[in-house]
């Protein structure tokens, strides 16, 4: 019901586990979170109809939405933790290096920071070859890419989120993948969605530097120093992997994925085609 639905993918990755194409634009009945925050699961730019569910990730996230008067709100899991459950690792995998996501603003704020002394503290603090990956907005933003170009850091993007059902992009999580299972370890100056998908990835992570703010930023549910004090034991250059991963589990919600059968039901999707097998995924353009 929501576009938002629909961001990075989400919904065609929970339509190829449902045993649905992929490739088509499956409406679900609901709200899907579609980033990991401190609050209810939702951004706080978005409206919603009360009533109406919301399919949060984890048990925490739940248990906030309901003290904040959320009804009904049902936890499902990531679409990252379905992923992972379709996409096994093809072993021996070689890892090398890290994969670095500075924090990153959106269409409607921009990041306020300094990105050279960022630039310094990865130099400083990482041994081995960096991807730095941009999210659209400022990969799309000449000036900064080259800086973390000029710095001898290799630098990417996933792609573009899609929005308003436009420009979706069903292999988002896909390349995002890819990249997080070439390297030893994941980073950023923020804890976010993309650390916790590396750590389930099998990287070592790793949160510090300067965590910069968004213009006009406002501290909602505690902000980032309830993040700092909350998620102590991720923040640092070197983090305890077997903690993290306990964490990422939880905050995930990969240890309550649901059946096909259920998130069909829950997302009032109809059963698979008798005998048919899904399309595959197209492959994305990106940005």
């Amino acid at each position: 019901m929501h576009h938002a639905n629909h961001y990075y993918g989400h919904s065609h990755v929970l339509a190829r586990y449902c045993g649905l194409d992929p490739a088509d634009v499956h409406e679900i009945r609901g709200y899907l979170q579609h980033g990991w925050n401190i609050g209810d699961g939702m951004a706080p730019d978005h409206e919603f109809t009360p009533g109406i569910p919301l399919f949060v990730w984890s048990e925490p996230t739940r248990r906030r939405a309901w003290s904040l008067g959320r009804r009904p709100v049902h936890v499902v899991g990531a679409p990252w933790a379905y992923l992972l459950a379709m996409e096994p690792p093809v072993e021996p995998a070689r890892r090398e290096g890290t994969i670095w996501y500075p924090f990153h603003g959106w269409e409607g704020q921009h990041v306020v920071g300094d990105h050279g002394r960022l630039i310094e503290e990865i130099r400083a603090t990482e041994t081995g070859p960096v991807t730095v990956c941009l999210y659209w907005q400022e990969y799309r933003t000449p000036r900064l890419r080259r800086r973390y170009e000029q710095a001898g850091f290799r630098v990417i993007c996933h792609g573009y989120r899609g929005g308003w059902y436009t420009d979706l992009d069903p292999r988002f999580l896909y390349r995002q993948l890819a990249e997080q299972r070439r390297h030893r370890r994941v980073a950023s100056n923020r804890l976010c969605s993309a650390v916790f998908y590396g750590i389930l990835a099998g990287c070592e992570p790793a949160v510090y530097g300067d965590p910069m703010r968004l213009r006009g930023e406002r501290s909602a549910f505690g902000g980032q120093s309830r993040i700092e004090r909350q998620w102590a034991a991720l923040h640092g250059p070197r983090v305890d992997a077997e903690a993290a991963h306990a964490v990422a589990v939880t905050e995930l919600g990969a240890d309550r994925l649901r059946s096909p059968a259920e998130l069909r039901r829950l997302f009032h999707w109809p059963d698979p085609p008798a005998g048919g097998a899904p399309t595959p995924v197209a492959e994305g353009t990106g940005r």
